[in-house]
C-alpha cells in the first residue's frame, strides 16, 4: 500500500497545493482585520487566612466571569455609551442578533492562567480603530468590571493595547496550511479507494 502512495506522491501533493491555494483565495473574500491585545490584572484583595494560591485561583475565576460578561449586551451598551472614539457603525447598523454575533467575534477575553491576568483582544479593519476599541473595552473592564463580579476585588490595566503588524483575521497562512493538509488527505483517500476498487485489497 505504501508503494501506491509513493507512486502517486506528486499527484497527492499537487492536489494539496490546489486545495491550499483555493482555501487562501476564499479567505481573501472576507474582510481583513487587525488585532489589538491588552491585559488587566485582577487582584482579589487580602483576606485573613487565605493563601496566595487561593487568591490567584479566585482571580482566575473572576477573570473567567468577566470574559463572559464582555460578550453581553449590557457590557456592549456601556462601551457604546462611553466617550471613547472608535467606529461604532459596524454594529449599530445591524439587527440585534447580528450585532451580538459580530460583537462577540470582535471582542474576546481570556485568562492567562497562573498570572491573574485577563487578556483582552479586539479586532477591526484598521490598526487605529483596533487600538481605539481595545482602549475602550480595557478601560471599561478596569473601571466598571467590579459591578459584575462583586466582592473585594481590584481590576487594573497593566498592558496598553499592542496592535498586530499584519491582519490577524482571517489567518491566511493557517487557512492555506489547513487546505493543503485537507487536499493531501482527500487525494490520498482517493488514491487508496481507486486502487482498492481496481485491484482489491493490496
Amino acid at each position: 500500500m505504501l508503494k501506491v502512495f509513493v507512486k502517486h506522491l506528486r499527484l497527492i501533493i499537487v492536489w494539496g497545493l490546489i486545495v491550499g491555494i483555493l482555501s487562501g483565495g476564499i479567505s481573501l473574500l472576507f474582510p481583513m482585520k487587525y488585532s489589538a491585545e491588552s491585559q488587566v490584572l485582577i487582584i482579589s484583595r487580602d483576606r485573613t487566612g487565605v493563601d496566595p494560591y487561593t487568591q490567584v485561583k479566585s482571580a482566575e475565576r473572576i477573570g473567567e466571569n468577566l470574559a463572559q460578561v464582555m460578550r453581553t449586551t449590557d457590557f456592549y451598551q456601556k462601551v457604546m455609551e462611553s466617550t471613547a472614539t472608535f467606529d461604532r457603525n459596524r454594529w449599530t447598523s445591524l439587527s440585534e442578533r447580528k450585532q451580538r454575533k459580530l460583537w462577540q467575534k470582535d471582542v474576546v477575553g481570556g485568562m492567562i492562567y497562573g498570572s491573574s491576568l485577563l487578556k483582552i483582544t479586539t479586532y477591526s479593519e484598521s490598526k487605529d480603530d483596533a487600538k481605539a476599541l481595545s482602549d475602550a473595552v480595557t478601560q471599561m473592564v478596569a473601571s466598571r468590571g467590579w459591578e459584575y463580579v462583586g466582592g473585594d476585588v481590584a481590576i487594573k490595566s497593566v498592558n496598553s493595547p499592542l496592535v498586530s503588524n499584519f491582519p490577524a483575521r482571517p489567518n491566511l497562512l493557517m487557512n492555506i496550511l489547513v487546505g493543503f493538509i485537507a487536499g493531501v488527505l482527500l487525494a490520498g483517500l482517493w488514491v487508496y479507494r481507486s486502487k482498492r476498487h481496481l485491484f482489491g485489497d493490496f
